[in-house]
């Protein structure tokens, strides 16, 4: 059967590529290594931070806009609940480059905030002990948002638009206009790939130099109550983010700095030593987060060179990869970008920042 377009890898950005696709009426076929909302790459773990105050550059943040926008979306659409604004807390000195670059977003964009020094969040946030230099910026309309729950849904909405979702068929070969699996050939007039860590492997053709990240991902019950308490990022030396009670636990981890691996590869055992790096690192400033250590669990980042992202539509096919460990909070408004380059070749989002010919040295 001849598809409008074929859309490979059914993650985070593939199954919003896929919705999007399907609700402009185009005959989607969907293909999926794994089965739906699997744990095996990228998009897995009980939470996501979501934020707009964005240090890493200005040029996310209208997309972030879109984004919060179509997350209400979804869940309208769905009737499933993926986020939860909870609020956001970037801690560290008024010179580091989460404060400075948050401050930036925040006032260009003419962001909701709250700007407080160390005294004024202890008070807000008893469990806090931050450093008598260290100032936090609190963003309101910050949270976290299910990826589990994200991809459910959007395949759920891809299906009832009219997509045709394949799981646990591996794709073996593609090229412009044709893709081939263990269960045959499919011909479409366009294809899409969102490959998580299997980008080396599927999209060789770019010449991206991709790095596969092993990543950890902890979960203790707290020694005192963080309820009602924000996502937080402390940006200092041994720095991690974390999120608030949800499910149970509270969740920590450290942001990059993990093995390089493969998806072939990769260490799924959560070591006792890695366990008390993470809990020592969170002693100083959140005594009470690292209680009882519960469980553990890996994930992996596909890293570009410079930490951003890649999505364009060039040799034939579109493709969305390398998001570096801060992807999955855009996944609605990139399942949009994706169905705008599949069907017109261009979309009104700025992506300038995300054409693969940089990390190419422009060639």
């Amino acid at each position: 059967m001849t598809y409008d377009v074929v859309v490979i890898g059914l993650g985070g950005m593939g199954s919003a590529a896929a919705y999007r696709l399907a609700q402009r009426g185009k005959r989607v076929l969907g293909l999926e290594k794994f089965t739906p909302a699997h744990a095996h790459g990228s998009s897995h773990g009980g939470s996501r931070i979501t934020r707009q105050a964005y240090f890493e550059d200005l040029a996310y943040v209208p997309l972030l806009l879109r984004a919060h926008e179509m997350w209400d979306q979804i869940e309208h659409d769905s009737g499933e609940k993926i986020f939860h604004r909870v609020g956001g807390l970037i801690v560290g000195t008024p010179d580091s480059g989460a404060i400075t670059g948050s401050r930036a977003s925040v006032e260009q964009f003419g962001l909701t905030h709250e700007l407080l020094d160390a005294t004024h969040l202890r008070r807000r946030f008893p469990a806090l002990r931050p450093h008598a230099d260290e100032i936090g910026l609190y963003e309101p309309g910050a949270g976290f948002v299910v990826p589990e729950t994200s991809v459910k849904a959007h395949l759920a909405l891809a299906t009832r638009a009219g997509a045709d979702l394949r799981f646990e068929e591996p794709v073996t070969h593609w090229e412009p206009g044709k893709v081939t699996t263990p269960r045959g050939t499919y011909e479409a007039e366009h294809v899409v790939v969102c490959p998580g860590p299997w980008a080396p492997e599927l999209l060789a053709e770019l010449r991206i130099p991709f790095e596969i990240e092993r990543q950890v991902q902890f979960y203790f019950t707290p020694a005192e109550d963080l309820s009602g308490y924000p996502i937080y990022i402390w940006d200092r030396a041994n720095g991690f983010y974390g999120f608030p009670l949800h499910d149970g636990a509270v969740k920590v981890a450290f942001h990059h700095g993990g093995e390089i691996c493969t998806p072939e590869t990769i260490d799924r055992t959560v070591h006792a030593h890695e366990v008390e790096a993470v809990a020592a690192a969170t002693r100083a400033v959140m005594p009470g987060l690292a209680g009882t250590f519960q469980r553990g669990a890996t994930c992996m980042y596909t890293n570009t060179a410079d930490r951003h992202f890649v999505i364009a539509r060039e040799h034939g096919v579109t493709v969305a990869c390398g998001f570096s460990g801060h992807g999955f909070k855009f996944v609605p408004v990139v399942g949009e970008i994706l169905a705008d380059l599949a069907i017109d070749g261009a979309t009104r989002h700025p992506i300038a920042l995300f054409d693969p010919a940089r990390l190419r040295g422009g060639t």
